[in-house]
């Protein structure tokens, strides 16, 4: 289906036909794709810094996972919360807030004296970017109507596929040059601006609501019940699957999530109303966003750690390192936009799914004494090429025919996918690699947690096949509409 098309499924029922051709300028787009940028660019960058960071603040192998888990996780947790209050209240004043304690985390993490004081800053950039990802797309669909919504949503799609590995290379560059401090303190000025022109460029929203009602219970019960989920897959490591510490966490994780449920059903505005798991584009396409950016963003974490530790590179070489990766991503990208009229979101996450499998597949298989050239350089290429496609592909499905209103509801639900999954990938590839301390551990780790890696990603591109909708732009503004009320 056409960019046209789509728009004007998505449009038609909140626009006159005069409004549809009105072409408004870019600078509403572009801040909101440069706050977008640095929380995506911050699930990663922290990456290639990891080990200088753990040689300053005197890391273990849980430290390095927590280090990427809790900003992921707090993100993940809290997006559902964030896209209800987008809906409910001014959305300009919500992404104004989550700038704010998302500029002002980074500027404590910089000064983090210990891994504890690191941990919890980055937790709160997390809570921070889960107030700023659903206002800003909302903000953006909002905005743009037609022609240009459309081609919106396709570069919020492209910047989203090219955040995270773009991160690894930026987080190379700032930590040979300015020390590890940098991956933090860049947030400060970009923040900053961007917050001041934010106010000048985005008209101020109308409140649909109020807070009465809205579902905080619900909303730490999630947080909670991710946090002991990750807690028992992290303690796999140390304690195996049968220890007390691991059952007591999956056992406390489920509980939670079941008082999450429990919650939902019973209050007045649950942060995902029910008759939102029926949109069935929607949830098979979010689901595919968990597990492909699981795998994703654990590949990079697994193979930045495994570049510097195993191969011996600097931090600024293991960004460049990456960039073959960041490039074929791009490449995906771009043309996964150009081909959405013809090849449809359901063929672009089959085919993409199975070349990343073939990616992973060939890490698994390195042997005993690795070559970048040799054993990483072309998995890195196949991987970039697979999941370029994907974020494109999924941005497209999980918005088809969203109605204004529900708009933050709907990215909320589409991006915990993205952060949830991004938090069980690193840690359930840490739990496999094992020892990331040490260049031992981390070439026995290593191709065992990337056949792991391969088999999951066959696995998914049977599911995404089975489960998302042929064409999800077809649903039109009622399959979106009516099930998002």
């Amino acid at each position: 289906m056409s960019h046209d098309t789509l728009a004007t499924h998505q449009v038609a029922p909140h626009h006159p036909p005069q409004e549809v051709e009105q072409r408004r300028p870019w600078t509403v787009l572009g801040l909101m794709l440069a706050a977008q940028s640095m929380v995506i660019l911050d699930v990663s960058v922290v990456n290639v810094a990891l080990p200088s960071i753990g040689e300053a603040l005197g890391f273990s192998s849980t430290d390095y996972q927590w280090t990427v888990s809790a900003y992921v996780l707090l993100s993940g947790g809290l997006l559902l919360f964030g896209g209800r209050l987008a809906d409910l209240l001014d959305r300009r004043t919500v992404f104004l807030t989550g700038l704010a304690v998302f500029t002002t985390a980074s500027l404590v993490s910089g000064f983090a004296s210990s891994p504890a004081m690191l941990v919890l800053s980055r937790g709160a950039q997390g809570a921070g970017a889960a107030l700023l990802t659903p206002a800003a797309l909302s903000i953006v669909m909002t905005s743009y109507a037609g022609r240009q919504r459309a081609a919106a949503l396709a570069t919020w799609g492209t910047v989203g596929s090219m955040g995270i590995a773009a991160g690894v290379l930026f987080g190379g560059i700032l930590t040979s040059a300015l020390g590890w401090q940098a991956v933090f303190f860049i947030n400060v000025p970009i923040g900053f601006v961007v917050g001041v022109l934010a106010v000048r460029a985005v008209a101020r929203g109308r409140r649909t609501g109020g807070l009465r009602g809205l579902d905080v219970p619900g909303a730490v019960a999630a947080v909670a019940g991710l946090l002991a989920l990750v807690f028992a897959i992290e303690g796999t490591n140390t304690g195996g699957w049968g220890s007390p510490r691991t059952l007591g966490g999956f056992a406390l994780a489920a509980t939670l999530l079941g008082a999450f449920a429990v919650i939902e059903s019973r209050v007045p505005a649950p942060l995902v109303p029910p008759s939102t798991w029926r949109i069935r584009s929607l949830v098979s396409a979010s689901t595919v966003m968990a597990v492909i950016t699981g795998a994703v963003v654990g590949a990079i974490f697994l193979s930045s750690l495994f570049l510097q530790g195993a191969l011996g590179t600097s931090a600024v070489v293991t960004g460049l390192m990456f960039l073959p990766l960041a490039a074929a991503i791009t490449l995906a990208a771009t043309v996964a936009s150009k081909l959405l009229g013809t090849v449809t979101p359901k063929a672009m996450m089959v085919a993409g799914l199975l070349v990343v499998a073939a990616g992973a597949a060939y890490l698994a298989g390195m042997d005993a004494d690795p070559a970048y050239l040799t054993d990483v350089l072309p998995a890195f290429i196949v991987i970039g090429l697979g999941v370029g496609p994907m974020f494109v592909a999924i941005s497209v499905a999980a918005m088809a025919g969203i109605p204004h209103e529900k708009s933050g509801l709907a990215s909320g639900v589409m991006m915990t996918g993205h952060e949830v999954g991004a938090a069980l990938g690193v840690a359930t590839l840490t739990a496999l690699a094992g020892d990331l301390t040490t260049r031992a551990g981390l070439l026995d780790g290593f191709p065992r947690a990337f056949l792991v890696t391969a088999v999951a990603m066959v696995l998914l591109a049977g599911f995404a096949a089975v489960a998302v909708p042929r064409q999800p732009t077809h649903a039109g503004p009622g399959h979106g509409g009516h099930g998002m009320h």
